[in-house]
């Protein structure tokens, strides 16, 4: 699957293929989504509300490693 981000997925959490939560996209920008490993409550609402931004403490995946989007997720494939 070849996915694309949107802003509507900020907020979202991200799981692997074994369904660990690794962390939660803060922004989305040029076909990225930048996540945060450890994201706190703040920093959940915040990119919920399309206030958050990615910074040193975020890594970034690009749409090929999506496996699957949905309402609340996104879910990476292992090799990211």
């Amino acid at each position: 699957m070849t996915a694309r981000f949107t802003d509507e997925d900020e907020g979202k959490r991200v799981v692997d293929d074994q369904d660990n939560v690794v962390g939660r996209v803060v922004e989305v920008a040029g076909g990225t989504a930048h996540v945060d490993p450890d994201p706190g409550m703040t920093d959940t609402v915040r990119s919920k509300l399309g206030l958050g931004d990615a910074d040193g403490d975020t890594f970034a995946i690009d749409e090929s490693s999506v496996e699957a989007i949905t309402d609340d997720e996104i879910r990476i494939s292992r090799t990211v």
